[in-house]
């Protein structure tokens, strides 16, 4: 339950202004009419009455503060660690960039602990030790055994694939096993202690978002995560399980180049219009490069109107092309001139040599790219020899030639795959840290012919901030602007299977069926529906991908498994003799591609279709009701048979016929129709700014097939229109006859639906089984708490530590040494000496608990001398802050005495209240001085600087009291001489400030009536609302109108 708030009840005669203004001061009671003064109740001048929009005010603040009640009592409901941030990942090769979006923090990078936007993809795993990032980096040059980079390359591999083999030959150092029951790569530390790729990529998404986690100050569970275009499903679901082990939700993998795309849409939403803008992104990182070709216009949704739209037309890639390569090809050459330089050296087998030399061939490429030629230089390179030699930006270019070759390659892939041509493409953007480098921009420059190369985006963070904007869009806790995103599926999927054909000579055959379920750059999400209409038994059918020529040989061999999944139906042959009075409508496979460019079958089912007569009659209104609760819950119409579970209604959807007949023509319109692949709930699974598309010609009219329209030819119902008007002047006969005939309705077709039984054999590479993924974050989680203890036992030896040096210092300082005794401080230095002694010979190897203890024990032992310390240093201070403030509290007094009792504002009783404070504030000070001077300084003080601010707390509350009624009273009105007094009304002294009552003379003053004067002139607004406020005297008012007019009567004398 939430806390208790005190209840601030509104006095009766409290003006709302005033009130205000009080309240921000804390003292509530400031201008009310009736106050408590040492347990006596005086009253003093009334406050005004409350005016006409007075009581509005208030009802409006009362309604405000409930509501601001009821929101704290809900705040204090939900828990405190509510995640509503979001983040993204752009794990690249080398480095990754972290972004965040948070309430008040619109995307911003995430900075590392070293303060550095952009941090090393690296695992460190040394003994009961883990680093990370840069510290990993580090460890890499001491230890390179246990030291692990550029593993996304292993993610969804089998051992024997080519990639394996070049990140072996790449890092010769780690010892890489096979898994035997996934056939996929493990790193190997010992015996006991081994990795997958999988493992090593959620430590560092786990990391990852710790660093988030600290820099958006809460927790963060939702997250977006970069893949490569060119990945495929097996690399995709490895991403997916790292994930998992990490305990991250993944809203979305999202592809990089994709990333990169919506982050230039983003900032360049006005420049988007109609016309269509086909941009080329080349992005060359440290592992790979990918060309994308994307086409940015508005279009018109469904839900927002108007929007901007990217949709990826083009993809080209190559997997090894990168800096990587390059700084390999430079640390050979380095490590080949070492060799030269002292020949009976052989660097290259040195792991650690051969790991300063990486690192200093990439900080060589980064120079060069700016310098014609620079000096190499690493100190103590092996057996503390340093190596210096001097390279050329030529050397380099040379080295990289053929590496410089390919750069090209991606480019005319992406323009194949969008069917373009450079005269289409508008601009080229470079992304990547690679490009950087001069001789890839030239090659490049000169591949596209054009003037330029864009280098109008942040080449480093361009993806980490395109992918944080997706996931502020999938958040449920943010709203932004929409931006229509349609990514491409790189790789074509299709479905084969296998089944019998009767041949010309009725003899039967095998016959192998292919129907491509996703063509090559499919825009995805979407769902797709495969019917097999030949089948009434039990059969399987296999998921590959398609037509792959369009990738080189290596490129085929690096991409492995062809076959994807094996799925075998149960159960077909089970659902047709249930419903063998039914008409069979297939089987039909339901396929997905969700948002991360992952395949799955969601089910099969077997679907059924028979006539059923709709006999309006014969049904009540309770049959109705009943019929029309269960369509909202069940989607269809009535069910033929009651009581089966796995039979069920569906509804109309779009589907992809799969299987083709024979050359007969039932069958040639069958295949016809398995030849227009639609897309069935594509716009249901995209995002809400999703684009309209113009439907198909008769799409509105399509069914299943077999099925028949209801509807009647268009003559037919022209010809029904006009009998419908004219036999609104027919008979009543005739309208009754015309009601029975509407009664009579055709048969319709009820759709029945039974969930077929599948069993999927993974092809490519399997996932892990539940029990293993759990083992794995359990591994995952028990490194973490490991790293916790760690740290929390780092930061008490540190503290320990640190308190030992600055006591032992300060025991020879002199405020020290002024308030504490030889013997207390050879006592305290003694300890200190043992705690040190501890510290060195056992404390490093002493458990958390150990460490904080020794600490509380020395902080005990030291407490008196501190406080003795500290409270001199106050000292000064708060005897002055006293000393002004009893004097201007005395000047106070003396002018508050010295007003005239006419004037008078404030009561006896509370500048005596005053007078007695101040009195008692100096007596108190100049006593317990007195105590305290008689003391020894190594004695524990009874002068507190605490006591000291609550005197001056007391003394202030009972001075900002007078000054506070000081401000809110109102001059007392003067007495007239020898008149009247007029009437009295509600409040007596409600009358102008500003107003000066001149009196009459006396002879003049008797006999004459009140109204004598001046014509009246009509009421002003201001006076007029004056005389309306509720509340004024109508005796105020006539006593004004006396004085105005006595005093024109007396400047007429004059």
């Amino acid at each position: 339950m939430g806390p208790q708030l005190p209840s601030c009840p509104l006095p009766a005669s409290l003006d709302v202004a005033q009130w205000g203004r009080a309240a921000r001061r804390g003292r509530r009671d400031a201008p009310m009419s009736v106050r408590r003064v040492r347990g006596r109740r005086l009253r003093e001048t009334p406050g005004p009455e409350p005016g006409r929009f007075w009581v509005r005010r208030v009802a409006r603040m009362a309604r405000a503060a409930c509501w601001a009640l009821g929101w704290l009592l809900l705040c204090c409901r939900l828990p405190a660690a509510e995640a509503v941030a979001v983040m993204s990942v752009d794990v690249g090769s080398e480095s990754m960039k972290i972004a965040i979006v948070k309430p008040g923090v619109p995307m911003e990078i995430v900075l590392n602990k070293e303060s550095r936007r952009k941090t090393p993809v690296a695992v460190s795993l040394k003994e009961n030790e883990r680093l990370f990032g840069d510290s990993a980096l580090g460890m890499s040059i001491r230890t390179p055994k246990v030291a692990f980079r550029y593993f996304q390359d292993l993610l969804g591999k089998h051992m024997d694939n080519p990639h394996v083999a070049l990140y072996q030959s790449r890092f010769p150092e780690h010892e890489l096993v096979k898994d035997e029951k996934r056939q996929t790569v493990i790193f190997k530390l010992s015996q006991t202690i081994q990795y997958s790729p999988e493992e090593m990529l959620g430590m560092v998404l786990n990391y990852s978002r710790g660093l988030a986690e600290e820099f958006a100050e809460q927790p963060i569970k939702d997250a977006v995560v970069t893949v490569p275009a060119y990945f495929n499903q097996a690399e995709r679901r490895a991403v997916l399980q790292a994930a998992r082990m990490a305990d991250l939700k993944v809203l979305q993998l999202i592809n990089d180049n994709t990333a990169v795309a919506l982050n230039y849409g983003v900032f360049r939403r006005k420049d988007i219009n109609a016309t269509a803008q086909n941009i080329m992104f080349y992005d060359m990182g440290a592992g790979s490069t990918v060309c994308t070709i994307v086409t940015y216009q508005t279009v018109k949704t469904k839900d927002s109107g108007t929007q901007p739209q990217l949709q990826i037309q083009g993809i080209g890639f190559d997997r090894t092309l990168g800096g990587l390569e390059m700084e390999l090809r430079l640390r050979d050459y380095l490590a080949k001139l070492f060799n030269d330089q002292h020949p009976s050296k052989d660097v290259r087998k040195n792991p650690r040599a051969m790991a300063k030399l990486l690192k200093e061939a990439n900080r060589l490429k980064t120079v060069l790219s700016a310098n014609a030629d620079h000096m190499a230089q690493i100190e103590g390179l092996l057996d503390d020899i340093d190596f210096k030699a001097k390279v050329s930006r030529q050397e380099f270019e040379d080295l990289c030639s053929d590496l410089f070759r390919r750069v090209p390659g991606p480019v005319q892939q992406a323009l194949s795959s969008a069917e373009m041509t450079l005269d289409g493409i508008d601009q080229v953007i470079l992304v990547g840290g690679a490009t950087r480098v001069p001789k890839v921009q030239e090659v490049l420059l000169k591949a596209v012919g054009k003037e330029e190369l864009g280098k109008n985006i942040n080449a480093d963070e361009a993806a980490a901030m395109g992918a944080v904007y997706q996931a502020a869009a999938l958040s449920k806790a943010f709203k932004v602007k929409p931006f229509v995103v349609r990514d491409a599926a790189v790789f074509p999927i299709q479905v084969e299977f296998t089944r019998e054909v009767e041949e010309d000579d009725k003899s039967k055959s095998l016959k192998h069926n292919k129907r491509v379920l996703f063509q090559r750059m499919a825009p995805y999400p979407q769902r797709k529906v495969i019917t097999f209409n030949r089948y009434t038994d039990d059969f399987e059918f296999y998921v590959n991908y398609g037509d792959l020529s369009f990738l080189s040989q290596d490129d085929l061999r690096v991409f492995g498994s062809l076959n994807l999944t094996t799925v075998r139906l149960k159960g077909v042959g089970d659902s047709f003799k249930k419903h063998s009075d039914y008409e069979s409508k297939g089987i039909k496979a339901h396929f997905n591609m969700d948002e991360s460019g992952v395949l799955s079958l969601d089910r099969v089912e077997s679907v059924f279709e028979t006539l059923v007569e709709d006999k309006l009659e014969e049904e009540s209104t309770l049959t109705k009701l009943g019929n029309t609760i269960s369509s909202l819950f069940g989607g269809g119409g009535p069910k033929a048979e009651t009581g089966e579970n796995l039979t069920d209604s569906v509804q109309e959807e779009e589907e992809s016929l799969a299987e083709p007949g024979k050359e007969e023509q039932g069958e040639k319109q069958e295949q016809k129709s398995s030849t227009e692949d639609e897309e069935r709930g594509e716009e249901k699974q995209q995002s809400a700014g999703q684009a309209e598309t113009a439907p198909p010609k008769g799409e509105s009219q399509k069914k299943e097939e077999g099925e028949k329209s209801e509807s009647q030819d268009p003559k037919e119902n022209r010809e029904t229109a006009k009998e419908e008007e004219s036999s609104k002047s027919s008979s009543d006969s005739t309208a009754t006859k015309t009601e029975e005939e509407k009664k009579i309705k055709a048969p319709k077709k009820q759709k029945l639906v039974h969930e077929i039984t599948m069993e999927l054999d993974v092809n490519d590479v399997p996932d892990l089984l539940e029990e293993e993924l759990k083992s794995s974050m359990k591994k995952l989680q028990d490194l973490t708490v490991r790293d916790l203890e760690k740290q929390e036992r780092e930061k008490s030896a540190n503290s320990l530590e640190s308190f030992i040096f600055e006591t032992q210092d300060k025991l020879y300082q002199e405020e020290y040494q002024f308030v504490s005794t030889e013997e207390q401080r050879e006592e305290i230095s003694k300890k200190l000496s043992e705690a040190s002694r501890w510290m060195e010979e056992e404390g490093y190897a002493a458990a958390t608990k150990e460490l904080k203890d020794k600490l509380s024990e020395l902080k005990k032992l030291c407490r008196n001398l501190f406080f003795r310390v500290e409270e001199r240093r106050k000292w000064p201070e708060r005897l002055a802050a006293l000393e002004s403030l009893l004097n201007h509290s005395t000047i106070f007094l003396k002018g508050a005495r010295m007003i005239p009792e006419s004037d008078q504002i404030f009561t006896e009783v509370e500048l005596s209240t005053l007078e007695k404070a101040i009195n008692e504030t100096t007596t108190w000070k100049n006593e317990t001085l007195a105590e305290q001077n008689k003391l020894s300084p190594t004695e524990k003080p009874i002068l507190l600087s605490k006591d000291i601010e609550l005197k001056m707390a007391a003394l202030d509350r009972e001075v900002q009291y007078l000054l506070n009624k000081a401000k809110f009273a109102k001059p007392k009105p003067k007495k007239e001489k020898n008149t009247t007094k007029p009437e009295s009304g509600k409040n007596g002294t409600a009358t102008s400030e500003t107003e000066n009552t001149i009196p009459p003379t006396e002879g003049k003053q008797e006999g004459k009536p009140e109204d004598v004067g001046p014509a009246k002139e009509p009421p002003t607004a201001e006076k007029a609302a004056t005389g309306d406020e509720p509340g004024s005297d109508s005796g105020s008012q006539k006593e004004k109108k006396t004085e105005v007019g006595g005093e024109n009567r007396k400047n007429d004398e004059l």
